[in-house]
C-alpha cells in the first residue's frame, strides 16, 4: 500500500488568517503614467470571485509588466492569496448571505445599509485616488444593493475609465438569473455603466446570452474569452506559499479530491476520505480555508487512521497538483473546472445544486462534451472508489473541443479598451485623481 510521505503527515491545516477589513496603502508614485488596472468582487462566499479576479490581472501584468494593478475585494483572505507584480489591495467591509440569499454584515454589529454604505464610500475614495485606466467588475454589476452605481458613475465621469463585467461561464439556472437580472436592474446597469461584458467561457459549452436571453443592447457587448484554464500558475507565479505543502512534496503516485473554498464540501470530503484508491496509490484531499472546522478534525483524524490518506487545507499551486494527479475528484465550481480542464486526465464532478444549479448545469454541459464524468447522486465512498478503481485505465481526453486560453485572450481585450478610453492620455496630475 503506498504511503503518504512524513513530511505530509506532519503537515497540520494551515490557519488561514486575513487582515482587518480596511484600505491598504497605494504603493509610491500615484501620479506616474503607468497603466493602471483595477478589479472589483463583492466575494460575500468563498474566494472564487477573487481568485478569478486575481488571475484576470495576472494574464494582464504578465503581458505589460509596467501595469499598476488594484484588487478590491470583500475577502480578507485575499491578502493569503499569490498576486501578480504590482498589485495593493484593498478590503471592503464584509458581507454574509445566508441561506435564503438575505446579506448582512459578516463582522461588525451594524445594518445592511451601514455597512454597504461604507463599502460604498471605500471603493469610491480608492477608485477616485487611483483613477484606473480599466475597471473590471466580477459578476454583480451593481454590487450588493447597487453599492457600485456612484463609484462607476465617478470613475467614468471623472477619469474616462474603461468599464468591464467579468461573468462567469454559466451564473445561475435559467429562470433564477432571468429572476434576478430583472429585480437588480443588470441590463440597464450595463447599458449605462459598462463598456463591454467579457464571459469567461466557451460558447460552444454554454452560452449565456442565448440561455438567459439577454436583450441584444448588453448582447452586443458581450466577448468571450475562453475559460480561464491554460497558464493559471504562470499568470500569477505560483510558488509554495506561507510554508504550504506542493505537488512534489507526495513522492507516491495519487488521486486527488478538489473541493472548492471547502464551505459546502463536507458531504464529498468525507466520502473520498474514507474510499478505497487504486492500488499504489496516495489519496489527496485539499479541503480548502472554509471548511467547517469540525469536519475539518474529522478529515484529519482520518488521515491519521490510514497510511494512504493526507488531507490539506491549503496549498498555493492547485493546477500543479491536478498535473500530476492520476485522477480527480472534484465539485463542478468554475475555478476548479478550469484547473481540471487542462490537463485532459480522468476527472468526476459531483456539483453541489444548493443552492445554486450553476455547478450541476456547468458539470452537465462538460459531460455532454465528453470532458468529465459526472456522479449526480449524493456522494458515496463506494461510488467514488469504483469510479477511480477505472479511471486510471482510461486515456488522456482531447481538450480540442473547448477553448481553454481565455487568460492568453486577456491582454488583448483590455488594451483595446484602455486605448479607446478618453482619459489615457490624461496628464500625471489628472491620474492621481480627487477624493
Amino acid at each position: 500500500m503506498a504511503r503518504v510521505p512524513a513530511k505530509l503527515k506532519r503537515h497540520l491545516p494551515a490557519s488561514f488568517l486575513g487582515p482587518s477589513a480596511g484600505v491598504y496603502p497605494l504603493a509610491a508614485g500615484v501620479g506616474s503614467r503607468h497603466t493602471r488596472v483595477a478589479l472589483f468582487s463583492h466575494d460575500t462566499q468563498g474566494l472564487g470571485h477573487v481568485r478569478r479576479n486575481s488571475l484576470v490581472a495576472g494574464a494582464i501584468v504578465a503581458d505589460q509588466p509596467d501595469t499598476d494593478v488594484l484588487l478590491i475585494a470583500g475577502a480578507p483572505e485575499v491578502a493569503a492569496l499569490p498576486l501578480p507584480p504590482r498589485t495593493e489591495v484593498v478590503t471592503i467591509p464584509t458581507l454574509h448571505k445566508a441561506p435564503t440569499g438575505a446579506y448582512s454584515a459578516r463582522v461588525l454589529s451594524t445594518s445592511l445599509d451601514d455597512v454597504l454604505a461604507m463599502r460604498e464610500a471605500v471603493v469610491d475614495a480608492a477608485l477616485s485616488t487611483f483613477a484606473p485606466d480599466l475597471l473590471i467588475v466580477d459578476k454583480v454589476a451593481r454590487g450588493v444593493g447597487g453599492e457600485l452605481d456612484r463609484p462607476l458613475s465617478h470613475v467614468r465621469a471623472q477619469h474616462g475609465t474603461s468599464t468591464v463585467l467579468g461573468l462567469r461561464d454559466v451564473l445561475d439556472g435559467v429562470d433564477q438569473t432571468r429572476r434576478e437580472w430583472a429585480l437588480t436592474r443588470t441590463d440597464e446597469a450595463i447599458a449605462d455603466l459598462y463598456d463591454d461584458v467579457w464571459v469567461y467561457g466557451d460558447p460552444a459549452i454554454f452560452d449565456p446570452a442565448v440561455a438567459y436571453g439577454w436583450p441584444a443592447a448588453t448582447s452586443s457587448k458581450v466577448r468571450y474569452t475562453g475559460y480561464l484554464a491554460r497558464g493559471r500558475s504562470a499568470v500569477v507565479g505560483l510558488s509554495r506559499a506561507n510554508g504550504a505543502p506542493t505537488a512534489e512534496d507526495v513522492d507516491s503516485p495519487f488521486v486527488l479530491c478538489l473541493v472548492g473554498g471547502g464551505q459546502d464540501g463536507a458531504a464529498l470530503a468525507r466520502a473520498f476520505a474514507g474510499a478505497s484508491f487504486p492500488r499504489g496509490h496516495v489519496g489527496v484531499l485539499i479541503t480548502g480555508p472554509y471548511m467547517d472546522r469540525g469536519v475539518l478534525g474529522e478529515l484529519v483524524a482520518s488521515a491519521s487512521r490510514r497510511p494512504d490518506l493526507v488531507v490539506l487545507e491549503f496549498v498555493a499551486d492547485v493546477p500543479a497538483f491536478v498535473e500530476r494527479a492520476a485522477a480527480t475528484v472534484s465539485m463542478a465550481g468554475y475555478n476548479s473546472v478550469c484547473e481540471l480542464l487542462p490537463v485532459g486526465r480522468p476527472a468526476l464532478l459531483l456539483p453541489r445544486t444548493v443552492p445554486r444549479v450553476e455547478q450541476a448545469l456547468r458539470a452537465e454541459q462538460l459531460r455532454k462534451a465528453g470532458l468529465v464524468d459526472v456522479l449526480g447522486a449524493d456522494p458515496d465512498p463506494s461510488n467514488i472508489g469504483g469510479w477511480l478503481s477505472t479511471a486510471l485505465t482510461r486515456p488522456r481526453r482531447a481538450h480540442a473541443a473547448v477553448d481553454l486560453d481565455g487568460l492568453a485572450r486577456l491582454p488583448r481585450l483590455a488594451a483595446e479598451l484602455i486605448a479607446e478610453a478618453p482619459g489615457t492620455a490624461r496628464t500625471e496630475a489628472g491620474h492621481a485623481g480627487s477624493v
